[in-house]
């Protein structure tokens, strides 16, 4: 896959609990999320009951899991505010998080180059 440009503009929420930096060229992204979702979901799950989650609305966390005074006091700050950025996202990371885990621990990272994957089938005997 190519490097992918990443559009921001302004900011937005999740109502009572999380302000985030909103992502303008979503449509890369999400093609990227599908593909994975469609080739990789089986190889990733555990079980019936736990399944990897794919989040198909791309955004930047400012701040999540608020409690409902800290969102209506940060969101009244924020959605008076203006942002625009632009970068080149080059890769992506793997994050998995164990059951009672607090933070997430970075399983892989890959690199976007933008090659041809030629695949083999391996014999078996």
């Amino acid at each position: 896959m190519s490097p992918i440009a990443i559009d921001l503009n302004d900011y937005g929420s999740f109502p009572s609990h999380t302000i985030f930096i909103n992502v303008v060229s979503k449509t890369a992204i999400q093609t990227l999320v599908k593909n994975i979702r469609t080739q990789l979901q089986s190889h990733m799950k555990l079980d019936k009951d736990n399944k990897p989650h794919f989040i198909l609305e791309p955004h930047i966390t400012v701040a999540r899991r608020l409690k409902p005074w800290q969102y209506e006091q940060g969101w009244l700050e924020y959605s008076n505010k203006s942002f625009s950025g632009r970068f080149i996202a080059s890769s992506m990371i793997l994050l998995r998080k164990e059951e009672d885990a607090k933070r997430y621990d970075l399983v892989e990272r890959f690199e976007f180059q933008n090659l041809n994957i030629h695949a083999s089938q391996s014999a078996l005997f």
